[in-house]
Formats: C-alpha cells, structure tokens, sequence
C-alpha cells in the first residue's frame, strides 16, 4: 500500500509540474499587454514600460516561469496587476463562497444520485425505472444555468423563501450565507445528480449478473439486502470515480452560476481576470484547482482500496 501511495504521489507532482508549465505558456502566448490594459489605450510608452518594469514583465520568460513557479511552493502566488494584493488572499476570499458552494452540491448531488440509481436498478424494465432514467435524461440534458434562472423566479421572486442573489458573507451568520448559496447548490446538483444515477444504475446492472449476487440470492436473503450490502459495495468504484470528477467540476466550473447568483467566488475571479486580463490571478487559480484535481484523484483511489478488499490486496 505505501508503494502504491508514493506512486500516486509521484504522479501527481508530475501532473503539477506539466501543468504549470502549459498553464504558464499558455497565458502567455495570450494577446494584450497587462501594463497598457491597466493604464488604458491612451497611456505614454514610458509609463507602459515602467509599469512593465514594476510588474517584471519586461524579465526573461524562463525566469519568470521559474521565479513564479517558486513561489507557487511556498503558497506565494505574486501579486494581482488589477487588485493590487496578494493573489493568495484574493483565493482565500473567494474560496470561502465556492468551496462550502461545491462541497453542497456535492452533498445533494449524493444524496440524490445514489437512492434514484438503487431505485431504477432494483426496478429494472419496469415503468419506474423508465420514469427515473427519463427524469435523469431530462436533467442532463437541461442547462444548469436555464434551471438556475428556473429557481431564481419560483423560490426568490415568486415564494420569496431565498435571496435571489448575492452573498452577506460568513460574517453576517451560518444561517443567512447558507440561505444565500442553497439555490446555486441546488442549481449545480440536480444535473451533476442526473449523471450519478444513470452510473449507478448501470454500475449496479453489471454487478446483479455476478455469481456471488446469485448465490446471496439462493441463500434466501432478500432482494432489498443482497442490492444494498453486497451490489452496492462493489459497485462503488465507477460511482467514486464520477464522485471526484464531479467535485472537481463543481469547484472550478462554477463561472456561469456564480455569475447568475453574483457570488464573489473562484469561478467570478477567473471570469473577471480573464477580462482585466490579470494573468497572475488566472495562473494562481488554475493552479490552485489543478493541485485539487490531483488531490481528489488520490483520495479516490485510496477510497478503491477501501470498498474493494481484493485491490488492497494487489496494492
């Protein structure tokens, strides 16, 4: 199992590495000057260059991949050319409206999925099932920013249960900055929970036609426990695996719901870098939610071994 961990390990700061370099030269091949963006189209070409200067444009591009990939290690992603702070507290900011957004969706997204996914497998063929998969389609098939909109006019402008936007800040209380990010959750959820059920559906398909499942089965146990304690378990490995893209998803692709809520999350950060073209903060927070990528695809792996004795066996 060490030998397996230091494996994935190694990958992962190789996946890093390749990842910043690409990140970096992409950003860089990028049209537009971030200096004169920042003074205007009308600025002098002396204060252009002294802005270069100041900001370490003007530097060579190797240096200033390494000098910024240095401080990456020591959580010192440079400072933001159109905030004027560190990109790092910008992320801490932003991080506290997305993370607890994601980890929400996720939550819901779960909590859904894997019932509706036992449901239409335990009622295979039958018009239940046709329902539950027909539901699923239709949400994934829906746009989640259409359905964002959806709820925004039924829960906020019609009910008036929630906020229709914004956010009051952690500061404000628990209660009222969770009521601000229920309706993006549940916008974000219901279609990523419509790809979970159809995996789990077909994930526990596969393993019904094991014979371990028939011989639960002429033991006498019931249909219900065999699905439950026994299906469910060894079909979790294709399930965990949507579970961590989905989280990853959920975190870094967030841009259009933030933007339809107007929350001050990562995904509003790119957004608004992109367009400012403040490359320092794009490059901090594409490399933030690369190393979290990497982190969840080392937790589910981990997770394989955990479910599924006969892997911690070959690890």
């Amino acid at each position: 199992m060490t030998a397996y961990l230091l494996k994935r390990l190694a990958i992962g700061l190789v996946t890093l590495v390749a990842a910043s370099v690409v990140v970096f030269a992409v950003l860089e091949i990028v049209p537009g000057d971030p200096a004169r963006l920042m003074l205007g189209m009308n600025a002098t070409p002396d204060a252009v260059a002294a802005l270069r200067e100041q900001l370490g444009l003007d530097q060579p591009v190797l240096w200033r991949y390494l000098a910024w990939a240095g401080g990456l290690l020591t959580l010192d992603f440079g400072r933001s050319y159109t905030y004027s702070s560190p990109v790092i507290d910008l992320i801490a900011e932003r991080t506290a409206v997305s993370l607890p957004l994601a980890l929400i969706a996720l939550l819901l997204t779960t909590a859904i999925a894997i019932p509706v996914g036992l449901f239409a497998a335990a009622r295979r063929g039958r018009a239940t099932d046709a329902v539950a998969m027909g539901l699923s389609q239709l949400g994934v098939a829906v746009p989640n920013f259409w359905f964002a909109l959806l709820l925004v006019y039924v829960f906020a402008v019609w009910l008036r249960l929630v906020p229709a936007g914004g956010f009051p800040g952690w500061s404000a209380g628990a209660w009222p900055a969770l009521k601000a990010l229920v309706l993006p959750a549940v916008a974000l959820a219901l279609p990523q929970a419509a790809i979970l059920a159809r995996v789990t559906r077909s994930a526990l398909l596969e393993v019904l036609g094991e014979d371990y499942i028939r011989t639960a089965r002429a033991k006498g146990l019931p249909r219900s426990y065999v699905l439950r304690r026994h299906a469910l378990r060894n079909a979790l490995i294709p399930v965990l695996t949507i579970i961590g893209l989905q989280f990853a998803f959920l975190l870094a692709g967030t841009i259009i719901i933030e933007n339809v809520f107007y929350l001050p999350g990562l995904g509003r950060l790119v957004f608004q870098a992109i367009t400012q073209r403040d490359l320092i903060v794009v490059e901090g927070v594409v490399m933030l939610l690369v190393a979290v990528v990497v982190l969840v695809n080392l937790l589910v792996d981990l997770s394989y071994a955990l479910v599924d004795p006969r892997l911690r066996a070959r690890t």
